[in-house]
């Protein structure tokens, strides 16, 4: 598309907008993959909070929500916006979904005309349904193929430790795909290329939904045939989603759709796994929002999934019941018999 994407180039200027656990964890990817590869590259973060963002600048750390992980020193944060996109030719979004329109109004003057955009957020906009990169899309002004999603089984904490890891670039033109993963290819973590966003996009999405139902499972102490019958259900459901929307089915049994649903659901790293297990212990969802430090996206995509899937008429019976629970229609007591007294049939009817 243009020079920036020869053949072996990758991101020479990368702004990051979020610096909480998942933001700060890819900024580090993208300094040790540069490292890795012996080329310079400047990486700005964006931080809401100056007490962060002077951590970061000073101690070369983010113990709010990386522990004692050491950042690379070439990474740098500002409060400031228009500190940290100008200049950028790949611009990575990173904050919780249901603010990205708003400030991607505020930002979109300081993009560069010839900027990448990558998103890692695992959301579906309230009221519009609309998956991150269409919102992306609308806001900003450019084309579906200069916009790439990441996602996969991408537990921040783990990859800050430098645990192997794989994930998936998603983006309609390969090219574009290409020198992203090479911008983003880190001793640890190993990046696919894939062009089905959709497929990509919705599993990152909805799997957040499942893995609260079986953190309700696991904090009213069910066991692990119920766990992974929730899992494989879910996995279904995601699958009907995705296939309606034009989605591959490839893609659902790949790291963008098994891989993650299984990391979300059975790890105690997972907000949305750990929201889920609060509400089966019996705390409400106000108290559960209380604790959470970060935003478990499911509690709030819940709803936008469950009308997308009634809008398209797909079944999604895991994620309606995730619903009646968050909107206090139904307790985490009944969601299992709930589930249980389906209609019979067969397992491959999708």
């Amino acid at each position: 598309m243009t020079a920036n994407l020869k053949r072996g180039s990758s991101a020479t200027n990368v702004a990051i907008l979020g610096a909480g656990s998942w933001g700060t964890t890819f900024a580090k990817i993208l300094a040790d993959a540069a490292t890795a590869a012996g080329v310079e590259r400047r990486i700005r973060l964006w931080g809401r909070r100056a007490e962060v963002v002077a951590q970061i600048n000073s101690l070369h750390r983010n113990t709010q929500y990386l522990n004692d992980v050491d950042l690379p020193h070439s990474i740098t944060a500002s409060t400031d916006v228009a500190e940290v996109i100008p200049g950028a030719d790949l611009v990575v979004l990173a904050v919780p979904a249901q603010s990205l329109r708003l400030q991607l109004r505020d930002w979109k003057p300081l993009l560069g005309s010839g900027a990448f955009v990558v998103s890692l957020m695992k959301g579906l906009e309230l009221g519009t349904d609309s998956r991150m990169s269409e919102v992306i899309s609308e806001e900003l002004g450019i084309s579906p193929d200069r916009i790439a999603v990441v996602s996969g089984p991408n537990l921040a904490m783990e990859i800050a430790r430098e645990e192997p890891t794989a994930s998936v670039v998603a983006c309609s033109d390969s090219d574009v795909a290409g020198w992203i993963a090479r911008s983003c290819t880190a001793p640890y973590f190993r990046p696919y290329t894939s062009p089905d966003v959709v497929g990509v996009e919705i599993g990152g999405i909805v799997k957040n939904v499942i893995a609260l139902a079986v953190g309700i499972c696991e904090g009213k102490q069910m066991g692990d045939n119920t766990k992974a019958s929730v899992i494989t259900r879910g996995l279904a459901e995601t699958s009907r989603l995705a296939l309606a929307l034009g989605g591959e089915a490839h893609t659902m049994a790949g790291l963008a759709g098994l891989g993650d649903l299984v990391a979300t659901c059975s790890s105690p790293l997972s907000r949305n796994h750990t929201a889920g297990r609060l509400l089966g212990e019996g705390f409400t969802l106000d108290q559960v929002t209380e604790k959470m430090t970060q935003t478990a996206e499911g509690i709030k995509s819940g709803q936008a999934v469950h009308e997308l899937a009634g809008k398209l008429g797909v079944e999604m019976p895991i994620t309606a019941a995730v619903v009646a629970v968050l909107a206090g229609k139904m307790s985490v007591d009944q969601l299992g018999p709930r589930l249980l007294a389906r209609e019979l049939k067969s397992e491959g009817d999708y």
